[in-house]
C-alpha cells in the first residue's frame, strides 16, 4: 500500500470547531491515522493537529472514504464521544454510488462480518463466527446502470457498508477491494460520510453536521 499512497494535498475543509470538538470533511485517499512506516505518516489526524494541536482520535474512516469525521480537543470530549460511538448513540448517514439499478427502494442488510484473514484487510460474511452488522439503505435514484443510495449503518464494523452492498449484488463503484471490471473503473471509492449526529460533550446538546458528497 505504501508504494501507491499518494494522498491529496488540498487544504482541509473544517466543518465546525469549538472548545471541545472539531469536525472536518476528510478527503478520499487520505488515511485517518498513520500507517506502518514513514511512507504512511501523512494522515488526517496529523493534518488536523497542525491546526488544533490537542486533537484526539475518536473514530476512523477508511482511507478511500470521504466525509464527516469528528476529533476531540480534550480528554473529556474523547471519553464522552467514545462512549457515544461504543453505545451506538451517534447516527451516521453515508451517500454511495453502486453498480446496477436496485429494484427495491429500501431495505436492511443484517449479515455478520469477520476479517478475511488470508486477504486482510478484506472482510467477509460469516454466519457462525462473525460479529453482528446491520445497515439500513434507501435508494435516492436508479438509472444509467447505477444507483445512488443513502446508507445508515446501525453498527460500525470495518468495511461494513462495502461488504453489505456487495452482498446485495451492488458493489460500491470504484471499490478497490470488492468491485470488479467496469464497477472498479472509477477515480475513487464512491462512498461518503454525509452526516454525523452526536451529543456535544459540554452539555449534551444534539448536533448534526453535514458535508455534501462530492460525486
Amino acid at each position: 500500500m505504501s508504494s501507491d499512497y499518494n494522498p491529496p494535498s488540498d487544504p482541509l475543509v473544517f466543518l465546525h470547531d469549538d472548545h471541545e470538538v472539531v469536525l472536518v470533511d476528510k478527503p478520499s485517499g487520505l488515511l485517518s491515522v498513520p500507517g506502518k512506516g514513514p511512507a504512511l505518516g501523512d494522515c488526517l489526524i496529523t493534518r488536523v493537529q497542525a491546526v488544533f494541536p490537542t486533537a484526539l482520535l475518536v473514530h476512523r474512516l477508511d482511507r478511500d472514504t470521504s466525509g464527516v469525521m469528528i476529533f476531540a480537543l480534550t480528554p473529556h470530549a474523547q471519553r464522552h464521544l467514545g462512549l457515544q460511538f461504543e453505545k451506538r448513540q451517534t447516527r451516521k448517514t453515508y451517500m454511495a454510488r453502486v453498480w446496477g439499478e436496485m429494484a427495491e427502494r429500501s431495505g436492511t442488510v443484517d449479515l455478520p462480518l469477520i476479517v478475511d484473514w488470508p486477504n486482510r484487510p478484506k472482510q467477509m460474511v460469516d454466519h457462525e463466527n462473525g460479529k453482528q452488522a446491520i445497515t439500513d439503505w434507501k435508494v435516492i435514484r436508479a438509472k444509467n446502470g447505477e444507483s445512488r443510495v443513502r446508507l445508515m449503518p446501525k453498527t460500525g464494523r470495518s468495511h461494513q457498508l462495502r461488504v453489505h452492498m456487495l452482498a446485495l449484488g451492488h458493489p460500491i463503484l470504484g471499490d478497490p477491494f470488492y468491485s470488479h471490471g467496469q464497477a472498479r473503473d472509477y477515480p475513487r471509492l464512491m462512498l461518503h460520510s454525509e452526516t454525523l449526529q452526536f451529543r456535544h460533550p459540554d452539555g449534551g446538546q444534539g448536533m448534526r453536521i453535514t458535508a455534501k458528497a462530492p460525486f
